[in-house]
């Protein structure tokens, strides 16, 4: 591997709107995690809007919200059945 060969094939620019993209799912991922251990709906709901908003405005790379959506839906699943098995008040 020769040192002139680049390592990542990153764009010359990006779009803004794939940078606050990124930036939302990373909110949405925070939120749905943080969701889990305290109210599931007043935050895990937002977070799931938030990953479909996101994932509406990435570009041609979106593997960070896809992941972002798919973390989502699997949190509202668990901060779900967490808060029906502890009785925990879900708003």
């Amino acid at each position: 591997m020769s040192s002139e060969t680049p390592i990542f094939d990153e764009p010359a620019h990006r779009r803004s709107s794939e940078t606050v993209s990124g930036y939302l799912a990373a909110l949405a991922i925070f939120a749905s995690v943080v969701g889990l251990a305290w109210h599931p709906l007043r935050l895990i709901l937002p977070a799931i809007l938030i990953s479909l908003i996101a994932g509406g405005m990435a570009g041609p790379r979106r593997r960070l919200q896809l992941a972002a959506i798919m973390i989502c839906a699997v949190c509202f699943f668990l901060g779900m059945t967490i808060a029906v098995i502890t009785s925990h008040p879900l708003y």
